[in-house]
């Protein structure tokens, strides 16, 4: 699973496809694990993060459903987890911070809190990249829509204090077991279980934001194969940092 994505092409993409204004400032193209993205969140959720020790309360199941409303923030790609003390603690290298497996949202110290706090996002990517290691020797390889749209990958996120009352807010991707999909299980290593970023469908993201937490992982699906195409990056274009 790819430890890199690619930030939206072109700022128009914000409004047209995710229904949030542009950033002031657009994220670096190429978004490696502790570099600044974007994720676009429930503003309920936000308020209440923001507010440490409040929980976001999804509707009532048989409420009548609104439109979120939808609040694009910038965050640092690689989970923050409630439990660290420093920003500076050596274990935020940690490349397992940056994708959380569907199956570790409830049971992962890293990622059952945020999971459990209703602080789940959508994070705009324009692709996202992992190794082809078929031949032997990697070949970075970008999986775009065959359309050439945005994607809204499902994430969960978190906002850290520290003691000096430094704030950092973070994500996660979340991904799912990719071994049956026609596309992306041809990449990563020989043995390994194959997984991909959970993309959301385009008209379930208030759905996805606003669930309860029970429901949630209803959301969390492979990508259809038809909807998706490799590339190989292109020599001499600048490459993240290896994957794991």
């Amino acid at each position: 699973m790819s430890s890199c994505h690619l930030s939206l092409a072109k700022p128009e993409f914000y409004s047209q496809n995710f229904r949030v204004d542009a950033p002031e400032v657009l994220p670096e193209k190429i978004i490696t694990p502790r570099r600044s993205g974007c994720i676009i969140v429930n503003a309920a959720a936000e308020s209440s993060a923001a507010l440490l020790g409040r929980t976001f309360t999804a509707p009532e199941e048989g409420a009548p459903t609104l439109p979120v409303e939808r609040v694009l923030v910038a965050a640092s790609f690689g989970l923050v987890p409630s439990w660290v003390k420093s920003a500076s603690d050596g274990r935020l290298r940690a490349l397992k911070l940056v994708t959380a497996k569907i199956d570790s949202l409830t049971t992962g110290t890293a990622f059952r809190d945020a999971w459990l706090a209703g602080q789940r996002c959508i994070v705009p990517l324009q692709s996202f990249q992992v190794d082809d290691v078929r031949s032997g020797k990697p070949v970075p390889t970008r999986i775009t829509r065959v359309d050439n749209n945005p994607m809204g990958a499902a994430g969960v996120w978190a906002r850290w204090v520290g003691e000096d009352g430094e704030i950092i807010t973070s994500y996660a991707i979340i991904t799912v077991n990719a071994n049956a999909h026609a596309l992306m299980n041809r990449y990563g290593h020989a043995g390994n279980d194959k997984a991909m970023p959970a993309i959301l469908n385009e008209g379930s993201y208030d759905a996805w934001l606003n669930a309860k937490v029970n429901k949630a992982k209803e959301f969390l699906r492979a990508y259809p194969t038809e909807k998706l195409r490799a590339n190989p990056v292109e020599k001499g274009r600048k490459q993240p940092p290896p994957q794991f």
